[in-house]
């Protein structure tokens, strides 16, 4: 049916208020689980120390005569490990009419965007702990750097041979970079060796970092560790958060924010973040009609034994 003559509708009307949700949905990766994940401690210095120590390999010859006389043995002393803070930093600046008007959704403009902003650097944090980068001391015009996980990671190390691949060089824990080598394909018997590896240098492995693809490949290994369940509306669901092994059970934790060539197996309490300067939200001097604020956090990596964690290196799925 037509519409009556003179009918006014709303493609009539200039009055109309705008239909805006007043929620804002954002599907952005700011997840950060190694980070909320790991100890907290405080630093004193832009170098960063820590000690080390070994206990001796188990002998079956701890045998000795009646009344004879002791003699002390040989004994080594701690290792002194260091890292390098960091500044991260970011700034938003905002005018004084974008900070006056009304907007959709949330408030004022600044607060919205500082709020981004700290999801923005904890992620930038994360992918600087996962990465190949050894630390940097600085200098005048150069900027200090904490040294990634890989660069400290020597000992349990699998899927080194061939390829080129080579882990850190040096005696300097965090001094220098992995190299890389060819990519093979990540499978079981590459984690169960790096697994088993790390046990046996005496970690307690917890949780395994990997990516979506790896995590993908790695619900379909074998045997029992692999658990399955069926949900009670007949779904067939895979559970693989737990997966045990002889070697103790580890979560498996899909990272965004990690090299997508490595493989994660870490033991929690060995790791922490030492902040020189914890996270804060603080203003700049005004420079004309704005406003200025910047989020700032100086931080390092500790390792607190690199022994007690594993890396599965030149991954792809």
């Amino acid at each position: 049916m037509a519409q009556p003559t003179n009918t006014f509708d709303t493609y009539d009307s200039n009055a109309l208020k705008e239909d805006i949700s007043s929620v804002i949905y954002s599907v952005d990766p700011s997840e950060v689980p190694l980070l909320s994940s790991m100890a907290k401690t405080s630093a004193s210095n832009t170098l960063h120390q820590w000690q080390t120590d070994t206990l001796r390999s188990a002998v079956s010859s701890n045998k000795h005569i009646e009344g004879d006389v002791t003699t002390a043995e040989a004994r080594t002393s701690v290792a002194r490990i260091h890292n390098f803070t960091q500044i991260f930093k970011n700034a938003v600046t905002i005018s004084g009419t974008d900070q006056s008007v009304t907007n959709v959704g949330y408030g004022k403009q600044m607060a919205h965007e500082i709020l981004k902003v700290a999801k923005e650097q904890k992620m930038d944090m994360e992918s600087s702990i996962f990465a190949n980068l050894p630390f940097v001391a600085g200098a005048a015009g150069t900027a200090r750097q904490l040294g990634g996980l890989t660069s400290y990671i020597k000992t349990n190390v699998t899927n080194i041979t061939g390829g080129g691949g080579a882990n850190p060089t040096g005696t300097v824990p965090g001094a220098t970079a992995r190299t890389n080598g060819a990519l093979t394909v990540f499978n079981q018997a590459k984690f169960d060796a790096c697994m088993q590896q790390v046990w046996d240098s005496g970690g307690t492995p917890d949780t395994v970092y990997l990516t979506s693809a790896q995590l993908q490949r790695a619900l379909n290994f074998t045997g029992n560790n692999n658990e399955r369940a069926t949900a009670q509306n007949g779904k067939v669901s895979q559970l693989l958060s737990i997966y045990m092994t002889p070697w103790g059970s580890v979560t498996f934790t899909p990272s965004r924010h990690q090299e997508s060539r490595s493989v994660f197996i870490l033991q929690s309490d060995m790791l922490a973040l030492a902040s020189l300067r914890p996270m804060k939200n603080e203003p700049l001097a005004k420079q004309g009609d704005n406003v200025t604020r910047q989020v700032l956090c100086e931080a390092t990596l500790v390792v607190r034994n690199e022994k007690s964690l594993g890396l599965i290196a030149d991954c792809t799925a």
